[in-house]
Order: structure tokens, then sequence, then C-alpha cells
């Protein structure tokens, strides 16, 4: 991330900042809307991204191009006394509000108010064109949803999994559990060694379908 240039690296903290804010706000607000008092208590029903920036993941965000927010506090037993699908939905809440942000981006380059083509010409400024500025909006909020969506813990997709998995696959869930931290490491850095790119070839073929669909 350093090694961008000045128009992208504004461009990428700025949307990094609203995709994380909106995200957990999302996970928060379902979870109010349940009854579940954590979030409220804890000051999370707010889009002020102060509330939600946790300091090494701000710092990775500068130094490596990507990181992450302080989790929402839920109750995850007050959830399910209230309904057997409500952890499910408060999982699904932060991915599905990142989606929707890129779709919201989206209507320019499908309108044919913002050519695709336009993405990549320099602006010869220190602020990028309103057309790579709504890309990396669009770009950014796919990345966060489908890591998100990845079905290992503490991702959301992992609470996202639980409920639809049948039960002998949600006990594979719930044994790999206090090693999701550790594989999604291995995901991140083992590329490195390997010689290839794990997450990219888990995330690259839906992104590039979904970036299609959105914008051509």
């Amino acid at each position: 991330m350093l090694g961008l240039d000045l128009p992208t690296l504004i461009s990428r903290v700025i949307v990094l900042l609203t995709a994380f804010s909106v995200h957990e706000f999302a996970h928060a607000w379902m979870a109010d809307y349940f009854g579940d008092d954590p979030p409220r208590l804890h000051g999370r029903l707010t889009l002020n991204p102060m509330a939600h920036l946790d300091p090494m993941g701000s710092l990775m965000l500068i130094l490596a191009g990507f990181g992450w927010a302080k989790p929402v506090p839920v109750n995850p037993y007050a959830l399910r006394r209230r309904s057997e699908s409500a952890l499910m939905w408060v999982s699904l809440a932060g991915p599905l509000s990142n989606f929707l942000l890129a779709i919201l981006a989206a209507i320019p380059f499908r309108t044919g108010l913002i050519s695709l083509s336009s993405v990549y010409i320099p602006t010869g400024g220190i602020l990028p064109s309103l057309a790579q500025f709504l890309y990396h909006w669009i770009y950014i909020n796919l990345i966060l949803m489908l890591f998100n969506l990845i079905p290992l813990a503490p991702l959301d997709g992992e609470k996202i999994a639980d409920y639809f998995f049948p039960p002998s696959w949600a006990d594979f869930l719930a044994r790999i559990r206090p090693y999701g931290p550790m594989i999604l490491l291995l995901l991140f850095v083992g590329g490195s060694y390997l010689g290839f790119d794990i997450l990219g070839l888990i995330l690259g073929p839906p992104m590039r379908f979904i970036m299609n669909l959105l914008i051509g």
C-alpha cells in the first residue's frame, strides 16, 4: 500500500474506512433489531469510524493494504433465543452491506454516466478521479464481502455456514473453529512460500464474475 501512487492511496484509505464502518454498523444494527443489547451498550450503533477502528488493524491497513475493524460484541445465546436464524442474519448483514455499497457505486458505470476506460486515465494530481474512486469503492467492498464469506472463524462466513450446512459439516466447522485464525494466516502468507496466491485462487473467480456483472 505504501508503494501506491497518492490518488490510489487516498481512494483506498477512504473506501476502507467507510466500508469497515458500514460493515460493522450493519452487524450492530441487525443485532439491535433482534433485541441484542451489547452493540448499543458499546456504542457501535454508529457510522463514526472512530467507534469501529482497531489500532492494529488500522496500522496493517496503512502498511499492508488490508486491515480489520473491531468486532461488534453480540450475545449469541440471546440472539438464538429470539430466533434460530438471528445469529446468521447478524453475520450476513456485514458482507451484505458491502455488496449493497458496491452496487450503488456501479450504477454510474452501468448507466453510462462514467466510462470504465476513464478509470485508467491518470489524473495528474493528488486526488483520484470520480471514476477511479468509484472503481476502488466497488472493488474493495466486493473483496471485503467475499473474504468475510469464507467459512472460517472468526469470519462472518463461519456463522452463516454453520446455519446452512448439514449437521455433519457444522460439526466439522466446530472442530476447526479454534484453528480458524491460524488457517487464515496460512492463507495470507502461505502463497509466498508455495509460489502462488492462495487467497487469489479462492476469491479471484467470484470476484471477476461479480465485477463483470456490475460494471462489465
